[in-house]
């Protein structure tokens, strides 16, 4: 029997999340915790506007406003209540969804499409699937742009010259993969270029730009405007920092290398996030300065770490790059989705797969020795072999190892580590040295699956900080009235354009003199007093991780019955990590990460896969 949809429990009658005015089958999903209140209020409305009576059809768009609020863009009413897949909704435990009172699968998106709610294109039925009319006209307008940048002409190069450059750039056979997709993706306008950690990724597109700023100065003679972008300023910041990394001499023998030439050429590159590129408009949180009638002037717009771009951010991005411009789309399609509705990254690998023209390069070497266990314990969470995945944990390999949640010992070494790394972190700052701050802070990441609760991100901040505070003499963290201190390692939780900082940001409140100043990576300083919207950085979500690494990482798992533990946030919390990974759970919350799946109900893929002109709109599977 498959598990059970998930459901929110509360003993409080009062609790917001229930809706006391419902009636019908919207109540009776409200009381299961199937609905929160926001979903039943929202298909409430959404049906007296138009006059739409049937609690069916109420009930259908409460599901797909709830599948939204989930991470998905339509619902699936076909997999509701009948022993298949869940349409779009995470599964978690709990009773059988077949026990409430789900309508008649076979009729029951024909009732919505008939409705009122679907005259006026509140709601859209296609694809056998039920969309709130923005998602369903986000997604295929992804679908029109990107075949129509398939369709278009490739680009205009020189080939003696890119084949010759190629294996200058990526040498010998140890990156003919990279060299391979390089030369695939100068020669297209759109590419998806995938990869775990360590597959060199960014050696690729650091090669590819010298290739194609030499095409441009050769064949143009002039020099190539390149934007480099991803979802969050920390994930920019890597990007920035591995592309130069790549871009310096290195005096080992065949590992590629640029010359004075290439280095000039891609002088002064800058990545920034992509509502920095589109252009941020006030008051608008889904449209930007760059759009269909205002394109952005670039010649390449590379994007790393896609998984997290959302579809709306997806549909924005392809609307401003221009026709011509080359498009590349880096990231790793495992990890976690973006945390609003789509799973775009994924999405393109599935239905742009499906066209055997090289628009998917996937680079699948593992190109770091030093973390050989991490990739293979990866590469274990990705097959979904929780027996191996426990092996490669118990090795005893110094590189990856399982803490049981009961073992006292291990619990207590884990509480020491973290707070000698939080004095670490605090000594530096203490001296004013920021730049060691930074570098210390960024050796070890606590990643929790759950923000509250005792395994959660808010819990352990407070831990750490208590045992901080005992070791330093202070009094430490907001819960005592001194939220700022030096040594406060802190996330940028929103963007703040007035100061130039971006959700995901991270730094280091330091001490210069008798003030406080808050470091961001990347050079940024400010006064504390100037900041908002941070947190405590002791731990961090793991979808806060995405776009970052660390030297070390330990990952608390939750019981096995979260419904938060999925393979992509096991295998995110993970490849997080260089050079160590701690896991500190039980066997069998091991075996449910690795088993559980989190599906977002999709159109997109299938649209993409799709033979031109077969899919129009209104279509039914």
């Amino acid at each position: 029997m498959n598990p059970a949809i998930e459901r929110w429990t509360s003993d409080d009658p009062f609790d917001a999340r229930l809706a006391r005015g419902a009636t019908g089958l919207l109540r009776t999903f409200n009381e299961a915790g199937v609905l929160t209140g926001a979903d039943v209020h929202v298909a409430r409305r959404m049906a007296e506007i138009v006059g739409e009576d049937d609690e069916t059809v109420r009930l259908a768009i409460a599901l797909a406003v709830r599948a939204v609020r989930q991470g998905s863009v339509c619902v699936d009413l076909g997999g509701f209540g009948d022993g298949s897949a869940e349409g779009g909704a995470s599964r978690g435990s709990g009773p059988d969804e077949a026990a409430l009172p789900w309508p008649p699968a076979d009729s029951w998106l024909d009732r919505v499409a008939a409705s009122p709610l679907a005259e006026r294109s509140v709601v859209r039925a296609d694809l056998g699937l039920l969309y709130l009319d923005r998602y369903w006209r986000e997604e295929r307008q992804v679908r029109d742009d990107l075949v129509a940048r398939l369709a278009a002409p490739a680009p205009a190069v020189d080939d003696a010259l890119l084949e010759d450059s190629a294996a200058r750039l990526f040498p010998g056979d140890a990156y003919a993969e990279q060299r391979t997709a390089a030369l695939s993706t100068a020669r297209r306008l759109t590419t998806v270029l995938t990869g775990g950690p360590g597959r060199g990724k960014t050696t690729t597109v650091a090669g590819l730009l010298a290739l194609l700023a030499e095409q441009a100065e050769h064949t143009g003679g002039r020099r190539l405007r390149i934007a480099l972008a991803a979802p969050t300023g920390k994930a920019a910041a890597r990007m920035q920092e591995a592309v130069a990394d790549s871009l310096r001499a290195h005096p080992v023998t065949g590992r590629p290398e640029f010359t004075a030439d290439d280095r000039r050429r891609l002088a002064g590159l800058q990545a920034g996030t992509l509502h920095r590129l589109l252009g941020w408009r006030p008051g608008s949180s889904t449209r930007f300065r760059h759009d269909r009638s205002n394109r952005l002037p670039h010649d390449v717009v590379v994007v790393d770490e896609t998984s997290m771009v959302s579809l709306t951010l997806m549909a924005r991005l392809l609307e401003a790059v221009r026709p011509d411009a080359r498009l590349v789309l880096v990231g790793d399609p495992d990890q976690l989705a973006s945390v609003e509705a789509g799973a775009v990254l994924a999405d393109l690998v599935a239905g742009l797969g499906e066209h055997d023209d090289g628009v998917v390069a996937a680079l699948v070497t593992d190109h770091r020795s030093e973390s050989a266990a991490i990739t293979r314990l990866a590469a274990a969470i990705q097959d979904g072999d929780p027996e191996a995945v426990l092996a490669a944990l118990t090795a005893d390999d110094g590189v990856v190892q399982l803490v049981r949640p009961d073992d006292a010992a291990g619990l207590a070494r884990l509480q020491d580590e973290l707070a000698r790394h939080a004095l670490d972190v605090r000594g530096l700052a203490l001296a004013g040295d920021a730049a060691g701050a930074l570098d210390m802070a960024e050796r070890h990441r606590l990643l929790c699956a759950h923000r509250e609760g005792p395994w959660g991100a808010a819990h352990w901040n407070r831990q750490v900080e208590r045992r901080l505070g005992e070791a330093s003499g202070a009094y430490l963290g907001a819960a005592v009235g001194t939220e700022w201190y030096a040594g406060r390692p802190v996330l940028v939780t929103a963007n703040d354009y007035s100061l130039g900082l971006f959700n995901g940001d991270t730094g280091v409140v330091v001490a210069e003199g008798e003030a406080l100043r808050a470091h961001i990576s990347g050079g940024a300083s400010f006064a504390v007093s100037r900041l908002g919207d941070v947190e405590t950085l002791h731990a961090m979500t793991v979808h806060k991780s995405q776009g970052s690494q660390a030297e070390a990482v330990t990952v608390l798992l939750p019981d096995e019955a979260s419904p938060l533990l999925t393979r992509e946030l096991f295998y995110t919390a993970v490849t997080r990590a260089r050079r160590r990974v701690r896991v500190v759970g039980t066997p069998e919350a091991v075996r449910a990460a690795v088993l559980r799946r989190a599906r977002r109900a999709s159109g997109l893929a299938v649209r993409l896969g799709a033979e031109p002109g077969r899919l129009q709109a209104g279509a039914r599977r």
